[in-house]
């Protein structure tokens, strides 16, 4: 009898609980559940699925069995109390306390022993209620955990498309402002070439014309050679008789020399060629880029070697004290005393940054004010907060911190403005005018990110 109801309680047994099935449930693929066991886990699943064989379920199951139900009822009156495992193996009591110390279900009789003296215990009922409820809450905790994970998950996603985006838009501005120098370089070599040919046609026709004279007198002077010797032939009285007519022929004709011209045309340098179409193509590119001065440069900051990127160092650099160098920061290579400049930089999710333009004769030796009192026109971003100077900036959300901070001086009208360009939000402006001629200046305290400058793009802000 024991080995029939062993038998049975095989098929009358939840997967997940293990256990005899309460209200069971079964899904359209013949697998049979707790109703319960069945809804707990489907809330840890996006698409519901069979426990067991993990298909996909629809949105009418489960069904409920009457008769299935019933069935497992009767089991569980007519399974011997033994076989559940409600009596401690020890002293064949029933299991009515848990042990908190021990953390397992105890007998009274294993209550009152040496084993268990002064363990905190509780009756059955009560402990494990009172632990369902802090495994529930402990659910509720990684419920939300699993939530965030998922948000950081599509953020990451987001991330992912816009920095596909933004590179798709970069390639194809370094694209078009390549094909833009690659035009230029075919045309001025078009030029150069068409300049060549037609330099050379004027040479070839100079010297067809030439030829033609020369072939000219060459038989004019052949001619004559040839009378002579045959005047040369004649009787003596003849000869002399002739002789003043005979001398004569035998003027030398003027040769035309070709060779300064010839010198003339190789003289010209294909260097020098080269090299005035490299000014021109510098006067071609609209907007020269910013490129940092790491003579100026502060001893914890390190400038790259294209002089496009700064970072900050745990450790000061050894280095040789320039009167240019500063006490903080680093300026660029370029001043400006007029018109209109734009350049870029990339922050990224440096948490330290300093951006602006510095007057020319500011005390480097020793730290700015913040203010264009100082000459010092600048926005910051320290310890997520942004900074007008030594004021915070209250309008900028700092959630959506941007990638790129753009700077456009406008020398002449006095105006420096800091932008977004992406978003196409201004987040700080000066005004006022500028005494003196003044530098992009740059600074970091970012042992993570660098800053990297590059020309503004062509948009207009």
């Amino acid at each position: 009898m024991a080995d029939t109801l062993s038998f049975l309680e095989e098929d009358f047994t939840c997967l997940i609980c293990c256990d005899i099935f309460t209200d069971p449930v079964t899904l359209k693929c013949s697998h049979s559940l707790c109703e319960k066991c069945l809804q707990r886990f489907w809330t840890t699943q996006d698409v519901p699925q069979c426990p067991v064989c993990r298909k996909e379920c629809s949105h009418d199951e489960p069904t409920k069995s009457l008769a299935f139900r019933a069935l497992c009822e009767s089991f569980k009156k007519r399974k011997p109390t033994a076989v559940s495992g409600d009596v401690c193996p020890e002293h064949k009591e029933a299991l009515k306390l848990f042990c908190f110390e021990d953390k397992q279900p105890i007998c009274v009789v294993c209550y009152t022993s040496k084993k268990h003296e002064n363990h905190k215990c509780s009756p059955v009922d009560e402990a494990a209620g009172n632990l369902k409820e802090d495994l529930k809450t402990q659910m509720d905790r990684l419920h939300e955990t699993l939530a965030d994970l998922k948000k950081a998950q599509e953020n990451c996603v987001k991330q992912a498309e816009l920095i596909k985006e933004h590179t798709s838009m970069h390639e194809n501005q370094i694209k078009e402002e390549f094909e833009k120098l690659h035009q230029f370089l075919r045309d001025e070599e078009e030029k150069h070439i068409r300049s060549l040919h037609k330099e050379i046609k004027l040479l070839d026709e100079k010297l067809k014309t030439r030829m033609k004279e020369l072939s000219a007198q060459i038989s004019d002077l052949s001619e004559n050679m040839a009378a002579v010797w045959q005047d040369m032939e004649e009787e003596n009285i003849t000869f002399l008789q002739n002789y003043s007519d005979t001398v004569k022929r035998l003027q030398h004709p003027s040769v035309p020399n070709t060779t300064p011209e010839l010198q003339e045309h190789q003289h010209y340098p294909i260097q020098t060629m080269i090299f005035t179409t490299w000014a021109r193509m510098q006067n071609h590119v609209e907007q020269p880029p910013v490129t940092l001065d790491p003579d100026t440069a502060s001893n914890k900051l390190l400038v790259s070697e294209d002089y496009t990127s700064v970072e900050y160092l745990e450790m000061k650099i050894i280095m040789h004290d320039h009167p240019e160098r500063l006490y903080v920061g680093v300026l660029a290579s370029q001043g400006f005393s007029s018109g209109v400049h734009c350049w870029d930089v990339e922050v990224r999710d440096n948490d330290h940054w300093t951006l602006g333009v510095v007057g020319e004769t500011v005390n480097r030796k020793r730290l700015y004010k913040m203010d264009p009192k100082s000459h010092f026109w600048c926005l910051r971003y320290v310890n997520g907060t942004y900074k007008k100077g030594n004021k915070p900036v209250s309008d900028i959300d700092s959630n959506e911190r941007p990638n790129i901070i753009r700077l456009q001086l406008d020398y002449d009208e006095g105006e420096l403005i800091f932008t977004e360009p992406f978003r196409n939000r201004i987040l700080c402006t000066y005004t006022g005018g500028f005494p003196e001629r003044v530098f992009p200046y740059f600074c970091t305290g970012d042992v993570d990110t660098p800053l990297n400058v590059f020309p503004a793009n062509e948009q207009k802000l």
